[in-house]
Protein backbone atom coordinates (compact mmCIF):
# COMPACT_ATOMS: atom_id res chain seq x y z
CA UNK A 1 0.00 0.00 0.00
CA UNK A 2 1.39 3.61 -0.85
CA UNK A 3 2.53 5.28 2.24
CA UNK A 4 0.08 8.04 2.05
CA UNK A 5 -2.69 5.82 1.79
CA UNK A 6 -1.65 3.94 4.88
CA UNK A 7 -0.90 6.93 7.16
CA UNK A 8 -4.36 8.17 5.88
CA UNK A 9 -5.51 4.78 6.85
CA UNK A 10 -4.14 5.20 10.31
CA UNK A 11 -5.90 8.25 11.01
CA UNK A 12 -9.21 7.33 10.07
CA UNK A 13 -8.90 4.42 12.43
CA UNK A 14 -8.00 7.14 15.06
CA UNK A 15 -10.74 8.85 14.44
CA UNK A 16 -13.24 5.93 15.08
CA UNK A 17 -11.98 5.41 18.67
CA UNK A 18 -14.80 6.12 21.16
CA UNK A 19 -13.84 6.70 24.73
CA UNK A 20 -15.39 4.32 27.42
CA UNK A 21 -16.46 7.44 28.74
CA UNK A 22 -19.08 7.44 26.30
CA UNK A 23 -20.99 3.93 26.97
CA UNK A 24 -20.59 4.47 30.96
CA UNK A 25 -24.23 4.24 32.42
CA UNK A 26 -25.85 3.96 29.50
CA UNK A 27 -28.56 1.61 30.77
CA UNK A 28 -29.06 3.87 33.86
CA UNK A 29 -29.18 6.83 31.80
CA UNK A 30 -32.10 5.16 29.29
CA UNK A 31 -34.03 4.45 31.68
CA UNK A 32 -33.84 7.94 33.41
CA UNK A 33 -34.30 9.54 29.84
CA UNK A 34 -37.44 7.15 28.83
CA UNK A 35 -39.33 8.32 32.62
CA UNK A 36 -41.12 11.23 31.13
CA UNK A 37 -42.65 8.71 28.24
CA UNK A 38 -43.52 5.91 30.47
CA UNK A 39 -45.03 8.47 32.99
CA UNK A 40 -47.53 9.02 30.21
CA UNK A 41 -48.75 5.29 30.05
CA UNK A 42 -51.69 3.72 32.00
CA UNK A 43 -50.04 0.22 33.45
CA UNK A 44 -46.76 -0.80 34.55
CA UNK A 45 -46.84 -3.70 31.87
CA UNK A 46 -47.03 -0.73 29.29
CA UNK A 47 -44.04 1.05 30.77
CA UNK A 48 -41.83 -2.03 30.97
CA UNK A 49 -42.97 -2.89 27.17
CA UNK A 50 -42.28 0.88 26.61
CA UNK A 51 -38.59 0.44 27.68
CA UNK A 52 -37.88 -2.98 26.04
CA UNK A 53 -39.35 -1.57 23.31
CA UNK A 54 -36.59 1.32 22.46
CA UNK A 55 -34.21 -0.73 24.22
CA UNK A 56 -34.25 -2.77 21.17
CA UNK A 57 -34.67 -0.08 19.01
CA UNK A 58 -31.50 1.20 19.37
CA UNK A 59 -29.06 -2.18 19.92
CA UNK A 60 -27.73 -3.09 17.11
CA UNK A 61 -30.08 -5.79 15.93
CA UNK A 62 -30.41 -6.18 12.16
CA UNK A 63 -34.06 -6.38 12.02
CA UNK A 64 -35.52 -4.31 14.81
CA UNK A 65 -39.51 -5.85 14.80
CA UNK A 66 -41.41 -7.07 17.93
CA UNK A 67 -40.05 -10.79 17.17
CA UNK A 68 -36.19 -9.51 16.97
CA UNK A 69 -36.88 -7.47 20.32
CA UNK A 70 -38.88 -9.75 22.03
CA UNK A 71 -36.18 -12.24 21.53
CA UNK A 72 -32.99 -9.87 22.33
CA UNK A 73 -35.03 -9.83 25.91
CA UNK A 74 -36.21 -13.39 26.38
CA UNK A 75 -39.93 -13.13 26.20
CA UNK A 76 -42.69 -14.33 24.77
CA UNK A 77 -43.19 -12.31 21.46
CA UNK A 78 -47.17 -12.33 21.56
CA UNK A 79 -47.02 -10.02 24.42
CA UNK A 80 -45.04 -7.41 22.79
CA UNK A 81 -46.95 -7.54 19.98
CA UNK A 82 -50.13 -7.19 21.76
CA UNK A 83 -48.21 -3.72 23.46
CA UNK A 84 -47.22 -2.40 19.84
CA UNK A 85 -50.39 -3.81 17.66
CA UNK A 86 -53.47 -3.99 20.06
CA UNK A 87 -52.83 -2.17 23.28
CA UNK A 88 -54.88 0.66 23.98
CA UNK A 89 -52.77 3.24 24.97
CA UNK A 90 -52.49 7.10 23.17
CA UNK A 91 -49.37 7.96 21.21
CA UNK A 92 -50.17 11.48 21.20
CA UNK A 93 -48.58 12.18 24.57
CA UNK A 94 -45.49 11.22 23.82
CA UNK A 95 -45.40 13.10 20.52
CA UNK A 96 -45.96 16.21 22.32
CA UNK A 97 -43.62 15.38 25.43
CA UNK A 98 -41.38 14.97 22.28
CA UNK A 99 -41.69 18.16 21.20
CA UNK A 100 -41.20 19.98 24.49
CA UNK A 101 -38.03 18.21 25.20
CA UNK A 102 -36.72 18.94 21.74
CA UNK A 103 -37.66 22.16 21.93
CA UNK A 104 -35.67 22.40 25.60
CA UNK A 105 -33.03 20.87 24.73
CA UNK A 106 -32.07 22.19 21.03
CA UNK A 107 -33.79 24.86 20.74
CA UNK A 108 -33.57 28.40 19.13
CA UNK A 109 -35.47 31.57 17.89
CA UNK A 110 -34.66 31.20 14.26
CA UNK A 111 -34.95 27.59 14.28
CA UNK A 112 -36.59 25.93 11.26
CA UNK A 113 -39.61 23.32 11.51
CA UNK A 114 -39.06 21.26 8.35
CA UNK A 115 -41.73 18.89 6.85
CA UNK A 116 -41.17 16.24 4.72
CA UNK A 117 -43.04 12.67 3.08
CA UNK A 118 -41.08 9.73 3.03
CA UNK A 119 -42.59 6.20 1.61
CA UNK A 120 -42.21 2.75 3.12
CA UNK A 121 -42.00 0.18 0.42
CA UNK A 122 -44.56 -2.52 1.05
CA UNK A 123 -46.25 -5.57 -0.81
CA UNK A 124 -49.70 -6.53 -0.54
CA UNK A 125 -52.59 -4.42 0.33
CA UNK A 126 -53.61 -5.22 3.56
CA UNK A 127 -51.07 -2.36 5.72
CA UNK A 128 -52.61 0.51 6.87
CA UNK A 129 -52.82 3.21 4.11
CA UNK A 130 -50.73 0.94 1.10
CA UNK A 131 -51.45 1.94 -2.03
CA UNK A 132 -49.70 2.53 -5.35
CA UNK A 133 -48.22 5.75 -4.88
CA UNK A 134 -45.29 8.23 -5.23
CA UNK A 135 -41.90 6.57 -3.60
CA UNK A 136 -39.49 9.83 -3.11
CA UNK A 137 -36.80 7.02 -2.41
CA UNK A 138 -37.49 4.71 -5.27
CA UNK A 139 -38.01 7.22 -7.62
CA UNK A 140 -41.16 6.18 -9.19
CA UNK A 141 -44.66 4.98 -8.20
CA UNK A 142 -44.76 1.83 -6.29
CA UNK A 143 -46.47 0.15 -3.80
CA UNK A 144 -45.81 1.99 -0.49
CA UNK A 145 -46.87 3.24 2.65
CA UNK A 146 -46.24 7.25 2.95
CA UNK A 147 -45.73 9.14 6.00
CA UNK A 148 -45.62 13.02 6.49
CA UNK A 149 -42.95 13.77 9.09
CA UNK A 150 -42.00 17.05 10.86
CA UNK A 151 -38.41 17.60 11.89
CA UNK A 152 -37.03 20.46 14.11
CA UNK A 153 -33.59 22.23 12.61
CA UNK A 154 -31.11 23.98 14.74
CA UNK A 155 -27.70 25.24 14.71
CA UNK A 156 -26.89 22.36 18.22
CA UNK A 157 -28.88 19.40 15.71
CA UNK A 158 -31.11 18.06 13.53
CA UNK A 159 -34.43 15.66 14.55
CA UNK A 160 -37.84 14.09 13.72
CA UNK A 161 -40.45 15.26 16.33
CA UNK A 162 -44.03 14.07 14.90
CA UNK A 163 -45.36 12.18 11.80
CA UNK A 164 -48.79 11.40 10.20
CA UNK A 165 -49.66 8.27 8.21
CA UNK A 166 -51.29 9.47 4.46
CA UNK A 167 -54.43 7.78 3.35
CA UNK A 168 -55.15 7.96 -0.15
CA UNK A 169 -58.66 8.51 -1.01
CA UNK A 170 -59.00 5.11 -2.64
CA UNK A 171 -58.80 4.23 1.41
CA UNK A 172 -61.08 6.44 2.92
CA UNK A 173 -63.96 5.73 0.36
CA UNK A 174 -63.71 2.10 0.99
CA UNK A 175 -65.03 1.95 5.02
CA UNK A 176 -65.01 -2.22 5.07
CA UNK A 177 -61.17 -1.64 4.88
CA UNK A 178 -60.78 1.22 7.25
CA UNK A 179 -62.61 -0.94 9.89
CA UNK A 180 -60.57 -4.31 8.82
CA UNK A 181 -57.10 -1.62 9.15
CA UNK A 182 -58.49 -0.30 12.56
CA UNK A 183 -58.67 2.88 11.52
CA UNK A 184 -60.39 5.49 13.96
CA UNK A 185 -63.93 6.25 12.92
CA UNK A 186 -63.57 9.80 13.22
CA UNK A 187 -60.65 9.79 9.85
CA UNK A 188 -61.19 11.12 6.94
CA UNK A 189 -58.97 12.13 3.72
CA UNK A 190 -56.43 14.76 4.69
CA UNK A 191 -53.89 16.29 2.06
CA UNK A 192 -50.44 15.78 3.38
CA UNK A 193 -49.93 19.61 3.35
CA UNK A 194 -53.26 19.62 5.97
CA UNK A 195 -51.47 17.00 7.79
CA UNK A 196 -48.17 18.92 8.04
CA UNK A 197 -50.80 22.25 8.92
CA UNK A 198 -52.34 20.32 11.81
CA UNK A 199 -48.71 18.92 13.57
CA UNK A 200 -47.69 22.84 13.27
CA UNK A 201 -50.63 23.95 14.76
CA UNK A 202 -50.22 21.44 17.53
CA UNK A 203 -46.59 21.56 18.26
CA UNK A 204 -45.37 24.34 16.73
CA UNK A 205 -45.62 26.48 20.01
CA UNK A 206 -43.24 23.79 21.45
CA UNK A 207 -40.37 24.22 19.24
CA UNK A 208 -38.71 27.87 19.07
CA UNK A 209 -38.64 28.91 15.20
CA UNK A 210 -38.88 31.79 12.81
CA UNK A 211 -39.00 29.21 9.57
CA UNK A 212 -40.87 26.69 8.35
CA UNK A 213 -39.37 25.08 5.10
CA UNK A 214 -40.06 21.94 3.12
CA UNK A 215 -39.54 20.18 -0.26
CA UNK A 216 -41.11 21.01 -3.89
CA UNK A 217 -43.98 18.52 -3.09
CA UNK A 218 -44.73 20.82 0.00
CA UNK A 219 -44.17 24.18 -1.96
CA UNK A 220 -45.76 23.44 -5.10
CA UNK A 221 -49.71 24.32 -3.40
CA UNK A 222 -50.37 27.73 -3.58
CA UNK A 223 -52.78 27.22 -0.59
CA UNK A 224 -49.89 26.03 1.96
CA UNK A 225 -48.25 28.50 1.13
CA UNK A 226 -51.28 31.17 1.87
CA UNK A 227 -51.79 29.23 5.26
CA UNK A 228 -48.43 29.44 6.43
CA UNK A 229 -49.07 32.88 5.49
CA UNK A 230 -52.31 33.51 7.35
CA UNK A 231 -50.37 31.98 10.00
CA UNK A 232 -47.73 34.75 10.34
CA UNK A 233 -45.31 32.24 9.63
CA UNK A 234 -41.92 32.65 7.71
CA UNK A 235 -41.44 29.94 4.57
CA UNK A 236 -39.07 28.65 2.18
CA UNK A 237 -40.58 26.21 0.38
CA UNK A 238 -39.03 24.51 -2.91
CA UNK A 239 -41.34 24.80 -5.48
CA UNK A 240 -40.39 23.25 -9.28
CA UNK A 241 -38.21 24.86 -12.15
CA UNK A 242 -41.60 25.26 -14.17
CA UNK A 243 -43.05 27.81 -11.57
CA UNK A 244 -44.43 30.66 -13.25
CA UNK A 245 -42.89 33.51 -11.81
CA UNK A 246 -43.36 37.68 -12.91
CA UNK A 247 -40.34 39.64 -11.78
CA UNK A 248 -41.80 43.10 -10.10
CA UNK A 249 -37.69 43.96 -10.31
CA UNK A 250 -37.88 44.23 -13.72
CA UNK A 251 -38.30 47.08 -16.37
CA UNK A 252 -42.22 46.56 -17.54
CA UNK A 253 -42.52 47.21 -21.51
CA UNK A 254 -43.14 50.11 -22.87
CA UNK A 255 -47.00 51.59 -23.14
CA UNK A 256 -48.37 51.25 -26.12
CA UNK A 257 -50.84 53.89 -26.08
CA UNK A 258 -53.86 52.23 -25.17
CA UNK A 259 -55.44 50.14 -22.37
CA UNK A 260 -53.81 50.02 -19.29
CA UNK A 261 -50.04 49.73 -18.22
CA UNK A 262 -48.45 46.50 -19.45
CA UNK A 263 -46.66 44.38 -17.04
CA UNK A 264 -43.86 42.24 -17.02
CA UNK A 265 -44.64 39.21 -18.37
CA UNK A 266 -44.88 35.89 -16.54
CA UNK A 267 -41.90 33.22 -17.46
CA UNK A 268 -40.77 29.91 -15.90
CA UNK A 269 -37.97 30.21 -12.95
CA UNK A 270 -35.68 28.50 -15.14
CA UNK A 271 -35.97 30.92 -17.65
CA UNK A 272 -35.85 33.70 -15.67
CA UNK A 273 -32.40 32.09 -14.31
CA UNK A 274 -31.12 31.61 -17.48
CA UNK A 275 -31.25 35.80 -18.03
CA UNK A 276 -29.74 36.77 -14.84
CA UNK A 277 -25.75 38.28 -15.09
CA UNK A 278 -22.95 35.86 -13.72
CA UNK A 279 -22.13 38.87 -11.66
CA UNK A 280 -25.51 38.67 -9.71
CA UNK A 281 -25.15 35.71 -8.04
CA UNK A 282 -23.74 36.13 -4.56
CA UNK A 283 -21.19 32.66 -3.57
CA UNK A 284 -21.66 31.67 -0.42
CA UNK A 285 -19.47 29.39 2.54
CA UNK A 286 -21.17 27.20 4.08
CA UNK A 287 -18.64 25.73 6.04
CA UNK A 288 -15.25 24.74 5.88
CA UNK A 289 -14.34 21.14 4.95
CA UNK A 290 -11.40 19.21 4.90
CA UNK A 291 -11.42 19.51 1.24
CA UNK A 292 -11.59 23.03 1.16
CA UNK A 293 -14.39 25.52 1.83
CA UNK A 294 -18.08 24.19 0.85
CA UNK A 295 -19.73 26.86 -1.49
CA UNK A 296 -22.83 27.62 -2.42
CA UNK A 297 -24.23 30.36 -5.22
CA UNK A 298 -27.71 32.49 -4.45
CA UNK A 299 -29.71 34.71 -6.60
CA UNK A 300 -32.58 36.21 -4.93
CA UNK A 301 -35.81 38.51 -6.28
CA UNK A 302 -39.86 39.65 -5.61
CA UNK A 303 -41.96 37.86 -7.64
CA UNK A 304 -45.20 36.95 -8.31
CA UNK A 305 -45.87 33.22 -8.81
CA UNK A 306 -48.15 31.70 -10.63
CA UNK A 307 -48.91 27.96 -10.37
CA UNK A 308 -51.63 25.95 -12.45
CA UNK A 309 -53.37 29.32 -13.18
CA UNK A 310 -53.19 30.30 -8.99
CA UNK A 311 -51.76 33.14 -9.03
CA UNK A 312 -50.36 34.04 -5.05
CA UNK A 313 -52.65 37.27 -3.77
CA UNK A 314 -49.16 38.59 -2.19
CA UNK A 315 -45.54 39.06 -3.10
CA UNK A 316 -43.29 36.16 -2.72
CA UNK A 317 -39.42 36.07 -3.00
CA UNK A 318 -37.88 33.25 -5.56
CA UNK A 319 -34.61 32.06 -3.98
CA UNK A 320 -32.28 30.18 -6.50
CA UNK A 321 -29.08 28.27 -5.25
CA UNK A 322 -26.62 26.53 -7.52
CA UNK A 323 -23.51 24.51 -7.03
CA UNK A 324 -21.88 21.54 -8.66
CA UNK A 325 -22.92 18.03 -8.19
CA UNK A 326 -20.59 14.99 -7.85
CA UNK A 327 -20.34 14.32 -11.42
CA UNK A 328 -19.03 18.74 -12.15
CA UNK A 329 -21.94 19.62 -13.32
CA UNK A 330 -24.38 22.66 -12.14
CA UNK A 331 -27.06 22.16 -10.10
CA UNK A 332 -29.79 24.35 -8.51
CA UNK A 333 -32.76 24.35 -6.46
CA UNK A 334 -35.84 26.97 -7.31
CA UNK A 335 -37.74 28.87 -3.27
CA UNK A 336 -40.52 30.64 -2.67
CA UNK A 337 -40.72 32.66 -0.04
CA UNK A 338 -42.79 35.15 1.85
CA UNK A 339 -39.60 36.38 4.05
CA UNK A 340 -39.21 40.22 3.59
CA UNK A 341 -37.26 41.55 0.76
CA UNK A 342 -34.26 42.99 2.70
CA UNK A 343 -33.82 39.46 3.96
CA UNK A 344 -30.14 38.39 3.74
CA UNK A 345 -29.24 36.07 1.21
CA UNK A 346 -27.30 34.23 3.85
CA UNK A 347 -30.25 33.45 5.97
CA UNK A 348 -31.64 32.04 2.74
CA UNK A 349 -28.94 29.66 2.74
CA UNK A 350 -29.10 29.10 6.30
CA UNK A 351 -32.57 27.69 6.01
CA UNK A 352 -32.19 26.01 3.03
CA UNK A 353 -29.29 24.05 4.52
CA UNK A 354 -31.56 23.39 7.17
CA UNK A 355 -34.60 22.20 5.22
CA UNK A 356 -32.55 18.95 3.96
CA UNK A 357 -31.34 18.70 7.19
CA UNK A 358 -34.78 16.54 7.68
CA UNK A 359 -33.95 14.01 4.85
CA UNK A 360 -30.75 12.72 7.13
CA UNK A 361 -32.60 12.57 10.00
CA UNK A 362 -35.36 10.12 8.21
CA UNK A 363 -32.76 8.26 6.92
CA UNK A 364 -30.76 8.59 10.74
CA UNK A 365 -34.07 6.95 12.28
CA UNK A 366 -34.50 4.04 9.63
CA UNK A 367 -31.14 3.09 9.85
CA UNK A 368 -30.13 3.67 13.99
CA UNK A 369 -33.99 3.58 15.24
CA UNK A 370 -35.83 0.69 13.17
CA UNK A 371 -38.04 3.55 11.86
CA UNK A 372 -39.04 1.42 9.17
CA UNK A 373 -38.47 -2.20 10.18
CA UNK A 374 -42.34 -2.54 12.01
CA UNK A 375 -44.18 -5.75 10.99
CA UNK A 376 -47.66 -4.37 11.77
CA UNK A 377 -50.56 -4.01 9.54
CA UNK A 378 -52.85 -1.81 11.81
CA UNK A 379 -53.50 2.01 12.46
CA UNK A 380 -52.54 1.43 15.64
CA UNK A 381 -49.84 -0.51 15.64
CA UNK A 382 -48.39 2.09 12.91
CA UNK A 383 -48.01 4.83 15.58
CA UNK A 384 -47.44 3.07 18.15
CA UNK A 385 -44.01 1.90 16.21
CA UNK A 386 -43.61 5.20 14.80
CA UNK A 387 -43.56 7.22 18.12
CA UNK A 388 -41.35 4.85 20.12
CA UNK A 389 -39.20 4.84 17.00
CA UNK A 390 -39.01 8.46 17.35
CA UNK A 391 -38.17 8.77 21.27
CA UNK A 392 -35.43 6.07 20.33
CA UNK A 393 -34.01 8.62 17.87
CA UNK A 394 -34.18 11.27 20.20
CA UNK A 395 -32.24 8.85 22.68
CA UNK A 396 -29.20 8.60 20.39
CA UNK A 397 -29.17 12.48 19.19
CA UNK A 398 -29.36 13.01 23.35
CA UNK A 399 -26.04 11.01 23.65
CA UNK A 400 -24.24 12.00 20.38
CA UNK A 401 -24.38 15.14 22.00
CA UNK A 402 -23.00 13.99 25.51
CA UNK A 403 -20.30 12.15 23.03
CA UNK A 404 -18.98 15.61 21.98
CA UNK A 405 -18.79 16.97 24.88
CA UNK A 406 -16.90 13.89 26.70
CA UNK A 407 -14.93 14.21 23.38
CA UNK A 408 -14.15 17.86 23.68
CA UNK A 409 -12.27 17.67 26.95
CA UNK A 410 -9.65 15.45 25.28
CA UNK A 411 -9.41 17.13 21.69
CA UNK A 412 -10.06 20.53 20.16
CA UNK A 413 -13.66 22.20 20.76
CA UNK A 414 -16.82 20.45 18.34
CA UNK A 415 -19.30 22.96 16.24
CA UNK A 416 -21.94 20.40 15.57
CA UNK A 417 -23.81 23.01 13.59
CA UNK A 418 -22.90 22.58 10.42
CA UNK A 419 -22.50 18.52 10.63
CA UNK A 420 -26.07 17.53 8.52
CA UNK A 421 -24.24 14.84 6.26
CA UNK A 422 -27.63 15.33 3.77
CA UNK A 423 -25.91 18.39 2.27
CA UNK A 424 -23.53 16.10 0.28
CA UNK A 425 -26.62 14.00 -0.84
CA UNK A 426 -29.60 15.98 -1.82
CA UNK A 427 -28.66 19.40 -1.82
CA UNK A 428 -26.11 19.97 -4.59
CA UNK A 429 -22.85 21.63 -2.30
CA UNK A 430 -19.64 20.50 -2.77
CA UNK A 431 -16.29 21.08 -2.11
CA UNK A 432 -14.95 23.93 -4.56
CA UNK A 433 -12.85 22.49 -7.37
CA UNK A 434 -9.53 24.20 -9.14
CA UNK A 435 -10.96 23.12 -12.27
CA UNK A 436 -14.62 23.97 -12.02
CA UNK A 437 -14.37 26.77 -14.34
CA UNK A 438 -13.26 24.62 -17.17
CA UNK A 439 -15.97 21.70 -16.38
CA UNK A 440 -19.08 24.29 -15.43
CA UNK A 441 -18.09 28.03 -16.47
CA UNK A 442 -21.51 29.43 -15.08
CA UNK A 443 -21.06 28.68 -11.69
CA UNK A 444 -18.82 31.54 -10.13
CA UNK A 445 -16.38 31.54 -13.11
CA UNK A 446 -16.71 35.49 -13.76
CA UNK A 447 -17.41 36.20 -10.15
CA UNK A 448 -15.98 39.18 -8.52
CA UNK A 449 -17.59 39.76 -5.16
CA UNK A 450 -17.12 39.18 -1.13
CA UNK A 451 -17.23 35.42 -0.44
CA UNK A 452 -20.06 35.63 2.53
CA UNK A 453 -19.47 33.13 5.46
CA UNK A 454 -22.57 30.99 5.95
CA UNK A 455 -21.16 30.09 9.69
CA UNK A 456 -20.79 33.50 10.82
CA UNK A 457 -24.61 33.98 11.20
Amino acid sequence: MDRRFEVRKQEMLAECEVSPEVFRGVEERMKKFLQPFADLLRLSAQREHASDYVSGLVSDLKRKNVESIAYRHDQDRRNLQHFIGGAQWDPQPLFTELASQVGREIGESDGVIVFDPSAFAKKGKQSVGVARQWSGRLGKIDNCQVAVYMGYVSRLDHVLVNTRLYLPEEWTRDRKRMKAAGIPKGVRFQTRHAQALEMLDEQGHLLPHGWVAGDDEMGRTTAFRRDLNDRNEHYLLAVPSNTAIRDLEATPPSYGGHGSNPKTPFVQAHQWRDEVDANGWTRIKVRDAEKGPIEIELVACRVQAKIKRRMMQYDEMLVIIRCLDEDGATKYDYYLSNAPSNTPLKEFARVAVAAHCIEAAIKYGKSEAGLSDYEVRNWRGWHHHQILALIATWFLVSETHRGKKIHTRHNRSADPRWDCDVVTDRLPMRHRRENCQEQNPPIGAKRRGEVLSLQST
